[in-house]
């Protein structure tokens, strides 16, 4: 029998959650349940069979595992309704951002197993970078939730002190790779493709150059390598992308994002 899930938030990120789950056959549909304010948003989990409602106690009662996915400033008010439910033999998963797992375990003072997950929004597709951390877990609580999001795209264990870190790299690392793909699009414009068909080629591209380091487990200059000839186009074009920034400016987006995060 599999365990019952209740997810805290159904918006975006708590829905995919929920119809990645049922999808992917990790869950029975009839063993999730979402809340939120305005069901009336839920209608596909609906009819996908899973139950839905706007009791938080109610589906924290009857459930074994709790996904809090609502806004950050909700988490205390939420946290603080619920913790007459979240008892011993229960664990909690949060995928909210920028709360600590003592901030929560403060206002929960309760010994259960605590984790932070660090999702992107490809997890509406199954190919999700979600980035884990705990408190409390046993061994079998830690393969649990990460076969969880397994079945929802790749998983690696962090320390909690990079939570923030995760953030920038897997979660503003889409919007990053989307603005190189748009980037690459307008230039296959400008040399003779119709917006459809740059759009297509580009995001292929993209896709299956990540494919390639991550079924082989190269470095990205190998696979470089293999690319540029000696006085071919592809150097040519790289050179002048580094001579204009591309990589340096890259890199600074990425800290002044973790800067932000870090400071606020």
């Amino acid at each position: 029998m599999g365990k019952k899930i209740a997810i805290i938030g159904g918006g975006n990120l708590g829905a995919a959650i929920a119809e990645g789950l049922v999808d992917t056959g990790f869950s029975e549909a009839s063993d999730i349940t979402v809340t939120k304010r305005n069901i009336s948003t839920l209608k596909g989990l609906q009819q996908k069979g899973v139950i839905t409602g706007t009791d938080n106690s109610e589906a924290v009662r009857g459930a074994d595992v709790v996904v809090l996915a609502v806004k950050p400033f909700q988490v205390a008010e939420v946290l603080a309704g619920i913790k007459n439910e979240v008892i011993q033999g229960k664990l909690l998963i949060s995928v909210v951002t920028g709360v600590l797992i003592s901030e929560m375990d403060g206002i929960l003072q309760s010994p259960i197993p605590l984790f932070r997950a660090m999702p992107n929004t490809a997890i509406a597709i199954g190919e999700s970078m979600t980035c884990i951390c705990s408190r409390n877990a046993s061994a079998e609580d830690v393969s649990f939730v990460n076969d969880l999001f397994s079945r929802l795209g790749k998983v690696v264990t962090i320390d909690e002190k990079l939570m923030e870190a995760a953030t920038i790299l897997a979660a503003c690392g889409t919007a990053y790779a989307l603005r190189y793909i748009r980037a690459n699009i307008q230039g296959g414009i400008e040399i003779g493709f119709d917006a459809a068909t740059a759009s297509l080629i580009a995001a292929q591209t993209v896709k299956g150059a990540a494919d390639l380091l991550l079924r082989k487990g190269t470095h990205p200059e190998q696979e470089i390598d293999k690319v540029t000839t000696p006085k071919g186009c592809t150097i040519a074009g790289l050179n002048e992308m580094e001579h204009q920034g591309f990589s340096s400016s890259l890199i600074r987006g990425v800290v002044t994002s973790y800067r932000k995060i870090a400071r606020d």
